[in-house]
């Protein structure tokens, strides 16, 4: 007799997390692999909200939180959106959670039902398919390509709904492609949401800050669909606090009282200490963490610029997040040194072992013919690791 449940047979793991397991196992049998697969800073925590955290724990802030976080970090999180963004949310529209996944797994299950559809443009963070998924929903995705710099257009927004339309989910900027949405664009794809008030929008924002070339808009910042809209966000990537798990929504009333629910009945409020420390990071405003995002934008240009001279790639310059999402379609279907390429994971895990440089392939992301590389890593890192890959392909 089966013991699993459909839901999880339905579920794939993360290939995320696969690819830099598989680099761990290689480094502790003293294999020597450069991993540019995690979307986690390489950056401390920076020291005001370590001691923030430090001053929490003497204060005891060692009991549960109520379910939505403590208002003092709804209330900075309202600072921080009127003040980077133009959104007004009350902190009773705010739910913090156990980081952003948290977040949109929440939202999900506040409005999905079984066989509802979620449109989301590929490529896609990778739990995105899997959350809806979990929900009993079912995704109906947009495809973009590196020639529209991975963004759908309104005309395939509106091509895409459907009376079974629940909701369209996607991030700006993106993880895996370093594209953003900009003023312009996302007031075409608002114009079409308004059209279809039973459609709710979750925008997650969480690279935000980590934008090189443009301004960030949030698509709730268009009065006539604000109360579709779900902004999705947290401490994880600009604040370089992946470990702390704190993420939030800020939504229409309706809508976070039913995360508020759901968050009550699973995992109630998130960690005290980091919440406590999270009000500081916050309130200290993107310029604090300026000296990351300036460091990251060196990075994009060197992996860019020695990407370029990799025989077989095809790829855009990222403008915000610290990924690079090159095309390498032209390798699919060959044999490489006896291995055949089907698609970008068979190239991915080509790469790993005969280049000795960890990636993650595009199928999980919505996009066959790419492969993901995060360049939160060390510049000695991205230019060995990019001679690496050179070499094994000029070769070939």
């Amino acid at each position: 007799m089966q013991k699993y449940s459909d839901r999880v047979n339905r579920l794939s793991y993360s290939q995320t997390f696969v690819m830099s397991n598989k680099v761990r196992e290689m480094r502790a049998e003293g294999i020597d692999v450069i991993g540019l697969t995690l979307g986690e800073p390489d950056f401390n925590v920076p020291d005001n909200v370590k001691n923030a955290a430090i001053e929490a724990i003497h204060e005891n802030y060692s009991h549960y939180s109520p379910v939505p976080g403590f208002l003092e970090l709804r209330e900075a999180i309202s600072r921080k959106l009127k003040r980077d963004n133009q959104l007004d949310y009350a902190p009773t529209q705010i739910i913090v959670s156990n980081g952003a996944k948290q977040a949109i797994s929440n939202v999900l299950a506040s409005i999905i039902n079984p066989g509802d559809e979620v449109i989301i443009p590929t490529p896609y963070w990778v739990s995105y398919d899997e959350m809806i998924k979990m929900m009993d929903g079912k995704s109906v995705k947009i495809t973009t390509s590196l020639d529209s710099d991975f963004k759908m257009t309104a005309e395939q927004l509106k091509a895409a709904i459907t009376p079974k339309t629940k909701a369209l989910l996607f991030s700006s900027p993106c993880n895996p492609s370093g594209s953003f949405y900009t003023r312009e664009e996302l007031k075409s794809l608002a114009e079409v949401v308004a059209e279809h008030p039973e459609i709710t929008v979750i925008s997650d924002e969480i690279y935000e800050y980590i934008n090189y070339e443009g301004e960030h808009v949030s698509i709730a910042s268009f009065p006539e669909i604000y109360e579709q809209v779900a902004v999705i966000n947290g401490m994880s990537k600009a604040y370089a606090m992946t470990g702390w798990r704190i993420g939030y929504v800020a939504a229409p009333q309706w809508l976070a009282k039913a995360c508020d629910k759901i968050q009550g009945q699973t995992t109630s409020g998130p960690n005290t200490v980091a919440q406590r420390a999270s009000i500081v990071g916050l309130d200290a405003g993107k310029e604090h963490y300026a000296y990351m995002i300036e460091s990251f934008k060196k990075r994009r240009d060197l992996i860019y610029n020695l990407m370029k001279e990799i025989p077989g790639f095809k790829v855009n310059k990222p403008k915000s997040a610290f990924y690079i999402f090159p095309d390498i379609s032209e390798y699919l279907g060959k044999n490489l040194k006896g291995n055949l390429i089907e698609n970008s994971d068979d190239f991915a895990m080509f790469l790993l072992n005969e280049a000795k440089v960890a990636s993650v392939g595009g199928i999980s992301f919505g996009d066959p013919n790419c492969i993901r590389f995060s360049y939160a890593s060390s510049e000695e890192n991205i230019i060995e690791g990019m001679r690496r890959i050179k070499d094994c392909l000029t070769q070939i």
